[in-house]
């Protein structure tokens, strides 16, 4: 059984950093992409970033690129993604995901909550 954790969640200031961390479990873990995605209440889910299994390809959403970084250490099997300059409207719940076929993902964590206060 596939599962996936999340966490590293908190409030922070505008301008402020934070890492979010994220593991799967229950299949190799480097075999498999990984991604980030968020979500406002009464909004989309939104594509934050994803990475390739060996952590050679990546990918982010516009209103995050140049600000976020996504990496993976395959031998911790852990997915971090790395948010810096973060604005009041990053504020969100952060959702980890494994994929299992190319970049389509089905396995989803609980979410870790980012506020970011003005």
């Amino acid at each position: 059984q596939v599962q996936v954790f999340e966490f590293g969640g908190a409030l922070v200031q505008a301008g402020d950093s934070l890492r979010l961390s994220c593991t799967a479990t229950g299949r190799s873990f480097s075999t498999y992409a990984m991604g980030w995605f968020r979500q406002v209440p009464g909004k989309q889910r939104e594509f934050v970033a994803q990475i390739s299994n060996a952590g050679i390809f990546t990918e982010y959403g516009d209103s995050v690129e140049g600000r976020f970084t996504i990496a993976r250490d395959n031998g911790k099997k852990l997915v971090y993604l790395q948010m810096n300059d973060l604005k009041p409207e990053d504020t969100a719940l952060y959702y980890c995901a494994q994929a299992s076929i190319g970049y389509d993902f089905d396995y989803w964590g609980q979410g870790t909550q980012v506020t970011v206060s003005s």
